[in-house]
């Protein structure tokens, strides 16, 4: 798996892991909370036949470096920035799933000349209402979210990710608990999750109005896919992201929890085609 190092700001000098297939527009695919670059291994193939797909592991996850600090919307915006610098990607169009959907947002609201268009799968966010889970509000806590973190280990890895689908695919679960299972779980790894919690809660929560305020100057065209028995970030969200978004195209799936693009991959794989082809033509 290539790697580039960012340079710049709080993030000068992290390694940043990522795939890539396919030639043409850029297209940047950003995972979720405790996500990776392959766990869009049912999309990028597709949409590399239209465009040249990035899928990075962001700083704190998968394979990139696992710095200590603060991990807020902020912070990984300039990540995905400086990703875009380092790969010499005059703009793109980002596709965010969950978390991921925030950092995009973020990404453009920051940075938005550097942005053509957005994709929103089972996303959150920042400046729509959002209240995190108990298990995440109390893992969040110090010193109690260090305690839990220890106890973590692949059953328990599986029951969590068994919650975000509608219909549990064993062998899809022990996939994502697998992969890179003693680099996405070395202490590094748990205190980058804990303070992406921190970080990004507080954006979410303490930070909503000042987000909401700015996510009203939003310009770039975006797609929002969100599954009606997403339990994560409950459909409540997605409806108030809909209604944020001037410029956004609103899709619902039925029997879908919270990764559309794994459960439902090709109606997904669809609609990302046919929205990220309406782009201009790489500079």
């Amino acid at each position: 798996m290539p790697e580039v190092r960012l340079q710049g700001g709080p993030v000068d000098g992290i390694g940043i892991h990522y795939v890539v297939e396919g030639r043409g527009p850029a297209v940047v695919l950003i995972h979720g909370l405790a996500g990776f670059a392959e766990s869009w291994r049912h999309n990028l193939p597709v949409l590399a036949g239209r465009a040249r797909v990035y899928a990075l592991d962001l700083p704190g996850f998968g394979q990139s470096d696992k710095p200590g600090g603060a991990y807020d919307l902020a912070f990984f915006a300039h990540a995905v920035r400086a990703f875009l610098d380092a790969a010499a990607i005059p703009s793109a169009s980002l596709v965010g799933h969950s978390l991921g959907g925030a950092v995009a947002v973020a990404t453009a609201l920051t940075y938005p000349t550097r942005v053509e268009r957005l994709a929103l799968l089972g996303g959150v966010v920042a400046g729509c209402p959002f209240r995190p889970s108990f298990p995440l509000r109390t893992l969040a806590r110090r010193p109690l979210g260090e305690l839990l973190a220890l106890l973590g280990c692949a059953p328990v890895y599986r029951v969590a990710m068994a919650a975000c689908f509608h219909r549990p695919d064993p062998a899809e679960i022990d996939y994502h608990v697998r992969w890179a299972y003693d680099a996405r779980t070395a202490w590094p790894a748990r205190a980058a999750y804990l303070a992406t919690l921190r970080g990004t809660g507080r954006d979410l929560v303490e930070r909503g109005e000042v987000w909401r305020r700015v996510l009203r100057t939003l310009e770039h065209p975006a797609l929002v896919i969100h599954g009606r028995a997403d339990r994560i970030v409950l459909p409540r969200h997605g409806e108030a992201v809909m209604e944020a978004l001037p410029r956004r195209i609103a899709r619902w799936i039925d029997a879908c929890g919270h990764f559309p693009h794994i459960e439902h991959a090709g109606t997904v794989n669809e609609w990302l085609a046919a929205f990220l082809a309406g782009r201009p033509a790489a500079r």
